[in-house]
């Protein structure tokens, strides 16, 4: 390996990541099944073990952190029992919550998730998806212009679940700001405001959001070069974003910046859940931009990290020291 790209355990430190997006309480309630409800043809849950989680742009705060890295987290809850639940989650990773933002018109997204042993039986959602009203979106921006101005912040994410956080002035309005204070900006979309990252610097969808967000038909078992190009074409005609990255699942991730492109694959994993890989692969990618690595070691990087959280039931934080031991093994 090139010493260059030798990762250790203190790669990451000091690096400021600034996070703009929705925060997600993940609820699970755990047991075993063993017989059918005489009321409905449904299993009968017997509870064993309740947990609650961080999710969505708190998950992408929570890996900045496991890494090595500093969080700045801002978001927005509802001033309910789950936004009090989330707020003390973050606390106790010790995530700053000065930034949490509530709105007594919205309710908490709060996403409940049944499991027999590590069979997922059903989920039940908690959450408000209007946009936030123009007063609270003044209030917001103002606090990240203070966060920028203030602290050293070497990348911002914007982390959109479509909860209605990120509205397109607000999009307009950060990476206008950014690009004003040089700073690199990176997108996990979803279908709403699909195309609303123009200027965004790393633009990073998943397939599924391509084809939602382009309305294409590319295979999500086996997708083709060819259709994936034409696509980070279309993204870069609408966006004007220097790199765009698509994740695969399984298949790894396509990348296409200037001249460089292709697919860089994934090592074969056994998984137990998805849930959370994406702000996963996300946080690796901006840790890794911060700290000027190249795109195919960031990838290469990314797609380790994404994998091996898949391998665990539930949305979990990446293990620094096992991720790097697999990094550096190649």
């Amino acid at each position: 390996m090139n010493n260059n790209n030798f990762l250790h355990k203190n790669s990451f430190e000091n690096l400021k990541i600034l996070i703009v997006g929705d925060i997600i309480l993940d609820h699970y309630l755990i047991g075993k099944v063993d017989r059918i409800s005489p009321e409905a043809p449904v299993p009968v849950v017997l509870h064993e073990v309740e947990d609650y989680r961080l999710g969505g742009a708190a998950n992408v705060a929570l890996n900045i952190k496991s890494m090595g890295g500093s969080p700045v987290l801002v978001s927005l809850v509802g001033a309910d029992y789950y936004g009090n639940k989330l707020t003390d989650l973050l606390i106790k990773e010790q995530i700053p919550t000065s930034n949490i933002f509530k709105d007594p018109h919205r309710k908490t997204t709060c996403k409940t998730r049944i499991l027999a042993r590590n069979q997922h039986l059903i989920r039940y959602d908690h959450e408000s998806l209007h946009f936030i009203n123009e007063t609270l979106e003044n209030e917001i921006f103002n606090s990240i212009k203070k966060i920028i101005t203030g602290e050293d912040i070497d990348v911002i994410i914007l982390q959109d679940y479509n909860k209605g956080l990120l509205t397109n002035n607000l999009i307009d309005s950060i990476l206008l700001y950014a690009r004003q204070n040089n700073i690199s900006t990176l997108a996990d979309p979803k279908k709403s405001n699909f195309l609303a990252y123009k200027g965004v610097d790393y633009f990073k969808p998943n397939l599924r959001e391509i084809n939602e967000g382009l309305q294409l038909a590319i295979s999500e078992t086996d997708p083709d070069v060819s259709s994936l190009y034409n696509a980070s074409k279309q993204i870069n005609e609408h966006l004007k974003n220097y790199c765009t990255l698509i994740t695969l699942g399984p298949k790894g991730m396509y990348y296409h910046l200037s001249d460089q492109k292709g697919i860089i694959p994934t090592n074969e994993r056994q998984i137990a859940d998805v849930c959370g890989a994406g702000d996963t692969v996300i946080s690796i990618i901006a840790l890794g931009v911060a700290a000027k690595m190249n795109i195919s070691d960031i990838i290469k990087l990314a797609n380790i990290a994404g994998g091996q959280v898949c391998e665990k039931v539930g949305v979990v934080s990446v293990e620094k020291s096992k991720l790097l031991e697999e990094y550096n093994a190649q």
